[in-house]
């Protein structure tokens, strides 16, 4: 009867270990801010936001808004402010047809931008100054050039946030910044896998001109999502903030 009792007590307790490290492993990969842990444990309604970065670009972001109006859903589009100019045109056709508009910085230049808080505000601000000048609107979304982790802390959050910043990382990418080339049909599959019985998604892309593979993959990446019954938004200034684990300091 011990033997038996020892038995149960020792799986119980290496099932409770084994939970515990599961759990902790995934707080470590993305922190959401409480709103949007709340609202995905509580709202039973299914929403994806479809965003790209790192434009606009001529030819492929174009394309993208092809294929988003064919299908009747919208997106919002974290923009690098120095490639505006002579672009405005795709800029305002992404704003007039409904899609969102975010600052992915100015420049994109790794090294400047996270030289300081400062200089991090400030590519944000020329990114906003540039959107500004083509259709009239200061966006105040923002999405960090290669995320937020191990970048973000509670000092310049609170800065950021001071200056009427929103932060949206992702939680779900189908790598087509690290691996453009990667045929359609993988790109497809990673901008699925791990999205069961998730109430909501912000899902990763991008839209250079070197991302043609991503448009071959994005009607059946929509297909897919609306066959599950989820709703497409844009993230707007209300939409609950996410961003990853602060970890250390981020900036100098």
């Amino acid at each position: 009867m011990k033997s038996k009792l020892k038995y149960i007590l020792f799986w119980g307790i290496s099932i409770l270990l084994i939970l515990a490290v599961y759990k902790c492993n995934i707080n470590s990969t993305y922190a959401v801010s409480k709103e949007l842990f709340n609202e995905e444990i509580t709202s039973k309604e299914k929403v994806i936001y479809l965003t790209f970065d790192d434009g606009p670009s001529c030819k492929v972001t174009n394309d993208v808004l092809d294929i988003l109006k064919e299908n009747d859903v919208n997106a919002t589009f974290f923009l690098i402010g120095n490639q505006i100019k002579g672009n405005e045109e795709i800029v305002k056709r992404i704003y007039n047809e409904g899609n969102g508009i975010g600052l992915h910085t100015y420049t994109h230049k790794i090294n400047k931008i996270y030289s300081s808080d400062d200089a991090f505000i400030q590519e944000m601000i020329q990114c906003r100054n540039e959107v500004n000048r083509v259709i009239g609107v200061s966006p105040n979304i923002i999405r960090f050039p290669c995320g937020s982790d191990k970048r973000l802390n509670k000092n310049n959050l609170k800065k950021l946030h001071d200056k009427g910043f929103k932060i949206y990382d992702w939680d779900l990418d189908n790598t087509d910044g690290m691996n453009p080339k990667l045929c359609p049909d993988t790109l497809y599959r990673k901008a699925i896998k791990g999205s069961e019985n998730r109430n909501s998604i912000i899902l990763l892309l991008h839209c250079t001109d070197m991302q043609k593979n991503t448009c071959k993959a994005l009607p059946e990446i929509i297909k897919y999502y609306k066959s599950k019954g989820y709703e497409f938004r844009v993230i707007t200034e209300d939409t609950p903030e996410l961003f990853f684990h602060m970890k250390g300091k981020a900036f100098k």
